[in-house]
């Protein structure tokens, strides 16, 4: 295996242990929507590193899927449902939660299998990711205004490094990535992704205790 390929393998098992670790961790706080979806990232990620070093074609079918998923519905949709428990206080119901992971899953199946979808995918994806962003900017500026500075920047780096990722994604190559140890794509796709992971959690964490200081002033 050459460089390339172990840089890659670490990318993977970056993403994968994020989302195990920080998946379990909402699934702790009873945050089913958020705990799932970062599982389903997580084993995205250990999927496509077992693709890339089999180079099965089932698992590259498994590896789209997931991915089709991730970015269409299960981040921008499921994940949002989830960040708003500290958002707007939602907190949905068991049932609810499966119907929205179901919606999902039949919405990913109808776009991965529909050819005449294929061109406009990518701005769909686009649209998902950049309306999602919007809702992030403004979690953003809370944890500003309670005081949690530190994380409102570090989700500001991720939201900037994740757009850019979901700029690109499906419109621009980068210049050797074929050949490239590092700046290649894929590479640089989960190790923001894992980031991104971690600073959702963090935030989260955040806009929770600034709920508890909130309680606390209107007792």
């Amino acid at each position: 295996m050459d460089l390339r390929s172990i840089i890659l393998c670490f990318a993977c098992l970056s993403l994968a242990a994020s989302g195990f670790i920080f998946g379990a961790k909402f699934i702790k706080k009873k945050n089913y929507l958020l705990g799932l979806e970062w599982f389903i990232l997580a084993t995205s990620s250990t999927n496509f590193l077992f693709f890339n070093i089999t180079g099965s074609p089932a698992l590259y079918k498994i590896a789209h899927f997931f991915d089709a998923f991730s970015r269409g519905f299960g981040v921008p949709v499921v994940g949002v449902a989830g960040l708003m428990a500290v958002t707007h206080n939602y907190k949905p119901s068991v049932r609810q939660d499966i119907l929205l992971f179901a919606i999902s899953i039949i919405g990913t199946i109808f776009i991965v299998n529909f050819d005449f979808l294929t061109e406009p995918l990518p701005y769909f994806y686009l649209v998902m990711w950049g309306a999602m962003m919007i809702y992030l900017c403004c979690i953003v500026k809370r944890l500003f205004e309670i005081g949690e500075a530190f994380n409102a920047v570090m989700l500001m780096l991720g939201i900037v490094s994740s757009s850019i990722i979901a700029g690109i994604y499906d419109f621009y190559k980068i210049p050797g990535e074929d050949t490239n140890v590092v700046f290649n794509f894929f590479t640089l796709a989960l190790l923001t992704w894992a980031y991104f992971a971690v600073a959702i959690y963090y935030s989260y964490c955040a806009l929770e205790r600034g709920q508890g200081r909130w309680t606390a002033v209107a007792a």
